[in-house]
C-alpha cells in the first residue's frame, strides 16, 4: 500500500517548489564545471584525462551510494537527508574554488558524489508522501523539469560568471548559493517531511528483508527499465551533434539546432507528459506506445539523408515523445513501491541511470572511432524497444493499491 498524501504541512506547491528548485541545483552542478574545462585545461594545466577521471569518481560515487541513501531515507527522514545532500552539493564547489590543486578537486568529486546521490531517493519519497495523489503526475513533472532547466543553464552561467570574475569565483558562488539553499530546506523540513508509516503498514517484504526485496524481478526490471531510459537518451545527448555531422554532413553549428530542438521538446514533454499522467490510468500502456513512437521517428536518423527542415522536425518529435513518458515513468515506480519504501525503492532504481549512463558514452565513443556513427539512433532506438519490454514483463505482476 502507498502511503497517503500528507495533508497537513507545507502546501503542494510549497512542497513541490523545495523539491524542484534542489533538483535545479543536482542537475547544474553535475554540469557546471565541464564549460570550465577549458580554462582548468590551460590555468592550471590540468589534462582531460585528469578531468574525466575527476568526473567519473562522482559518477561513481553516487552510483554506488544512491541506493544506500534511499535506505536513509526511509529510515531517518527524507527532508533531513536532502538538506544534508543540498549542503554537501554545494560545499563540494566551495572547496574546489578556494583549493585549486588537483587533489582537492578529486575530494570535491567525492562530496559532490555524495551529495548527488541524495536527491532521486529523497525527492520522490516527499513528492511521493507530501503532495496528494491527484496531483502526482504533474508534481513529477515539475520536478524532473527543474533538472533539465539546471542542465541548460549551467554552460551559461559559469561562462558568464567566469568572464566576469574569474573561474574560481564562478564555483565559489554556484557552491554558497546551493549551500545556502540547504539551510532553507532544514528550516522547512518539518513542512517537507511525509508522515510516519505505522509499523504495521511499514511492514512486508521492504521491512523484514530490503535487499531481498529490491532483488526481486519486478524492482530489478524496473531497474532495467531507467538504463533503458538512460541508454536511449545517452546518445542524444552527448554524441548528437557528432553523429548528424558525421551522418548528415552537417557542420557543427547546423548539426547543434536540431539536438537543442530534442532537448528543448523533452523539457516541454516532461511538462506535458505531467498533465498526461494524473489524467490516465494505464501509465504503462502510454509509455510502451510513446517508447514505440521515439523508436520509429529515431531509426531515419541512422539510415537516411534527410533535408535539414525534416532533421530539426524528428529530432523536435522524437523529444516530446522520449520527456513525455518521464512522469508515467515516476507513477509506476510509485505503484511499485510499498508503504514506507518509497525512498528505498526510487534510490535502487534510479541508479539505473547512473548504470546507463557510464555504459552508454565508451561504447558509442568507440563506435564512432571505428567509423559507424549511424550506432548513436542505432542504440537509442533499439533502447527505446527495451522499455517496453521492462514493462511487459514487470511492473504489471506487482503494482501496490494506488494511495
Amino acid at each position: 500500500m502507498l502511503v497517503r498524501a500528507a495533508r497537513t504541512g507545507g502546501s503542494d506547491l510549497e512542497v513541490i517548489g523545495l523539491v524542484t528548485v534542489a533538483h535545479f541545483f543536482s542537475h547544474l552542478y553535475i554540469l557546471a564545471l565541464p564549460p570550465l574545462f577549458p580554462v582548468l585545461t590551460g590555468e592550471l594545466g590540468y589534462t582531460a584525462t585528469q578531468l574525466g577521471i575527476a568526473v567519473a569518481i562522482f559518477n561513481l560515487i553516487t552510483a554506488a551510494l544512491q541506493a544506500p541513501m534511499g535506505l536513509a531515507v526511509d529510515r531517518y527522514g527524507s527532508a533531513l537527508i536532502l538538506a544534508m545532500g543540498q549542503a554537501f552539493s554545494g560545499l563540494a564547489f566551495i572547496v574546489i574554488g578556494i583549493l585549486p590543486g588537483y587533489s582537492a578537486l578529486l575530494l570535491a568529486m567525492v562530496i559532490g558524489g555524495i551529495g548527488n546521490a541524495v536527491y532521486h531517493p529523497a525527492d520522490y519519497a516527499i513528492l511521493a508522501g507530501r503532495v496528494r495523489s491527484s496531483r502526482a503526475g504533474r508534481a513529477f513533472s515539475i520536478h524532473t523539469f527543474g533538472g533539465y532547466l539546471g542542465f541548460a543553464v549551467a554552460p551559461p552561467v559559469m561562462i558568464g560568471l567566469h568572464s566576469i570574475a574569474g573561474w574560481q569565483t564562478a564555483v565559489i558562488t554556484v557552491g554558497v548559493i546551493g549551500f545556502a539553499f540547504a539551510f532553507v530546506l532544514f528550516a522547512r523540513r518539518n513542512h517537507l517531511q511525509p508522515p510516519k508509516v505505522r509499523g504495521d503498514d511499514a511492514g512486508g517484504a521492504v521491512s523484514a528483508d530490503k535487499w531481498k526485496f529490491l532483488l526481486s524481478g519486478p524492482i530489478l526490471l524496473a531497474f532495467l527499465f531507467f538504463v533503458a531510459i538512460a541508454m536511449s537518451q545517452t546518445g542524444f545527448t552527448n554524441f548528437g551533434i557528432l553523429a548528424l555531422n558525421r551522418l548528415q554532413e552537417l557542420d557543427l553549428a547546423q548539426a547543434a539546432l536540431p539536438i537543442t530542438a530534442y532537448l528543448v521538446t523533452s523539457a516541454a514533454g516532461v511538462l506535458m507528459g505531467g498533465w498526461v499522467a494524473d489524467r490516465i490510468r494505464d501509465h504503462d500502456r502510454f509509455v510502451i506506445i510513446s517508447s514505440i513512437v521515439a523508436a520509429l521517428l529515431t531509426l531515419p536518423l541512422a539510415f537516411m539523408q534527410l533535408p535539414f527542415p525534416v532533421l530539426f522536425v524528428l529530432l523536435a518529435l522524437i523529444g516530446v515523445s522520449s520527456g513525455i513518458i518521464a512522469p508515467s515513468r515516476d507513477m509506476i515506480v510509485r505503484k511499485l513501491a510499498p508503504a514506507g519504501s518509497t525512498g528505498t525503492v526510487f534510490g535502487f532504481v534510479t541508479t539505473g541511470f547512473n548504470a546507463g549512463g557510464l555504459i552508454a558514452p565508451p561504447l558509442l565513443g568507440i563506435a564512432i572511432d571505428m567509423g559507424h556513427p549511424a550506432w548513436v539512433f542505432i542504440t537509442a532506438a533499439i533502447f527505446f524497444l527495451v522499455i517496453p519490454v521492462t514493462l511487459g514483463f514487470g511492473h504489471g505482476r506487482s503494482k501496490a493499491p494506488a494511495g
